[in-house]
């Protein structure tokens, strides 16, 4: 049976990206985006995490790891190292904070802005809460009339947004999170990619098959290989399974370290997966 998403916070307002984060508590309960009137203080206390505690990389973030760090013991037994925890840290808020942006640009062409100062995030309710007060549009859109529009010309400008949304947000994180992770520039933005888009193509699915053909599409214009910081394209393609069937996949820019806990449990899209063990993983389901 579904969780219900959480009540919303005192102060909460609607927005013209408030549609395309209802969506995705739909297809997603256990998922929930609050917005706040631009005077509101994002929350605090137990359980609470600021983007831009975790950026100061101090108590914030250390409190944050230390739930990481509980959590692979609890699960694999053994303790993981300072870097693994970073790594996983990283993920579980990146996963979630890339669906500020990508989720309504896929759904409602609106782009939102949030800077780090601007987000809070409950990781055990999957929960966050944002303060915004602009977004982006494409000519025609009704909401271009609404404050805090930025009307772009077209979807190339409007891609180019998601973008620059995004990479404004996160990359104080990176810079939080990296010295942690013995990871820099390239192999952090690897990581930034990668949640762009196993994020959104993950929400597309639950959407339904349609949508996530439009998703990979969408993506393939988004990234296409050369839209720095970024690092590499959306990274989709097929393989030819033992039959001669079309296998799709994805290839990774970024490795998750879930190796080191279990290495006899590559991730599918990991660069460390030979091509032979992908489809021999993929087919398995159909095959059973």
């Amino acid at each position: 049976m579904p969780l219900s998403a959480p009540a919303p916070a005192p102060g909460s307002r609607t927005s013209p990206v408030t549609a395309a984060y209802d969506r995705l508590t739909e297809v997603l309960p256990v998922m929930s985006v609050t917005e706040l009137s631009p005077t509101d203080p994002l929350p605090e206390g137990e359980g609470w995490v600021s983007a831009a505690g975790l950026a100061a990389a101090g108590a914030e973030l250390d409190a944050f790891l230390a739930w990481d760090e509980a959590q692979i013991i609890r699960d694999h037994g053994q303790k993981g190292r300072p870097d693994v925890v970073a790594t996983f840290g990283l993920h579980r808020y990146s996963w979630y904070a890339c669906l500020l942006f990508t989720v309504p640009w896929f759904l409602e062409r609106r782009v939102p802005r949030f800077p780090a100062e601007h987000v809070a995030f409950h990781r055990e309710q999957s929960r966050l809460v944002v303060r915004g007060e602009t977004f982006s549009c494409l000519p025609g859109d009704p909401a271009a009339a609404e404050p805090g529009a930025r009307v772009v010309p077209d979807e190339e400008a409007l891609r180019a947004e998601v973008r620059a949304a995004f990479a404004e947000h996160i990359e104080p994180v990176l810079a939080g999170f990296g010295p942690r992770m013995r990871r820099r520039g390239r192999a952090l933005w690897g990581m930034a990619t990668d949640e762009v888009v196993e994020g959104i193509w993950y929400i597309a699915e639950l959407l339904g098959p349609d949508e996530q053909e439009r998703c990979r599409r969408e993506l393939e214009l988004l990234l296409p290989g050369a839209t720095k910081p970024y690092v590499g394209a959306a990274g989709f393609r097929e393989l030819t399974g033992s039959d001669g069937e079309s296998v799709p996949t994805r290839d990774r820019a970024s490795c998750c370290m879930f190796y080191t806990l279990a290495p006899e449990d590559t991730c599918v899209t990991c660069p460390r997966t030979c091509e032979a063990e992908r489809i021999a993983k993929l087919t398995a389901p159909a095959a059973g």
